[in-house]
């Protein structure tokens, strides 16, 4: 019999898109996203995708000095493989956000493949008692763009890439693949390129069925076997694009960054309620979850044992 194929899930705890009024279930503080963290390892995930938040009102932040507490203790409990951000959030300079990568030398690292509008704002009518000011005035602006220049990314890629550190490719539109299509004919990323198509993000493509079947055959056009699929859908749409993605031979990313729920109206309690329902439905496709050495082995990384944590 051929072999069951394994499926990666990236579970992404914190991120800087949702605040801390939206649920109680969103991990703040260093201890949280440890114990959320490794909760996601527990129930399947293989990667976590991290970022870091000020304890006091929840704001991200992107110092070096406050991924330190939760990093080490996610290692000694757990062998998931880590990937830091270096989008950050999308108000901070590129020198904010390359910098937790650049100190701790993860496995792996998010890069963004392109500048875009990031519009966060519809989330205030849904949540229109936000406790802090600076949640008010952040998801608010509507004059937010994430800034991803050709040259802010081939700095990330070269100053990471020299450390070891592999990259989750984040693309939120068809131009991204081209983007990142550039770099690959230029020598500054190899093979296997792990692409995270994103979905269902206001300023980027949108949760159609027909813009996953899109990203996917421009993915498989532009670069044949040397990439590995995985997708990320944005709120309501975050597991039904992740059934589909399995089904098409992909990985799935989930987590409270890119989505609060756990069905219509109902808050998830943890990242690993997510995991779980993920798991749930590869399993019952027929497929098996990858483990973390699995996960190294099909996006080659460098192994834990090579980080700067």
């Amino acid at each position: 019999m051929a072999k069951t194929r394994k499926v990666i899930i990236t579970c992404a705890v914190t991120g800087a898109i949702h605040t801390p009024s939206m649920s109680e279930y969103l991990p703040v503080t260093a201890s949280e996203i440890a114990e959320a963290a490794i909760g996601a390892a527990e129930a399947g995930a293989a990667v976590v995708h991290l970022h870091a938040r000020n304890p006091e009102d929840g704001r991200p932040d992107q110092t070096p000095e406050a991924f330190s507490p939760f990093l080490g203790v996610i290692k000694q409990a757990s062998d998931v493989v880590v990937n830091i951000t270096t989008g950050g959030a999308p108000t901070m300079t590129i020198e904010e956000r390359i910098r937790p990568a650049q100190t701790h030398r993860p496995e792996i690292a998010s890069l963004n493949m392109g500048s875009m509008n990031f519009g966060l704002f519809p989330m205030l009518q849904r949540f229109p008692n936000l406790a802090h000011q600076w949640e008010r005035d952040y998801v608010g602006n509507k004059d937010i763009i994430f800034n991803n220049s050709f040259g802010q990314i081939e700095h990330i890629v070269t100053t990471l890439g020299a450390l070891g550190t592999r990259f989750e490719f984040e693309c939120y539109d068809t131009a991204h693949l081209y983007n990142l299509k550039y770099f690959l004919d230029q020598g500054l990323v190899k093979g296997p390129l792990f692409i995270q198509t994103v979905f269902g993000l206001m300023g980027g493509i949108g949760a159609h069925p027909d813009d996953v079947m899109h990203m996917k055959r421009t993915a498989d056009r532009l670069f044949g076997d040397q990439y590995r699929w995985s997708v990320l859908g944005a709120g309501k749409n975050q597991l039904p694009i992740a059934a589909m993605a399995a089904a098409m031979g992909g990985h799935v990313r989930v987590g409270l960054e890119d989505s609060l729920w756990a069905g219509p109206g109902q808050l998830a309690r943890s990242n690993a309620e997510q995991v779980t329902k993920a798991r749930q439905i590869i399993e019952g496709l027929g497929l098996e979850l990858a483990s973390p050495d699995e996960a190294r082995e099909i996006l080659d990384t460098k192994g834990a044992d090579a980080v700067g944590f």
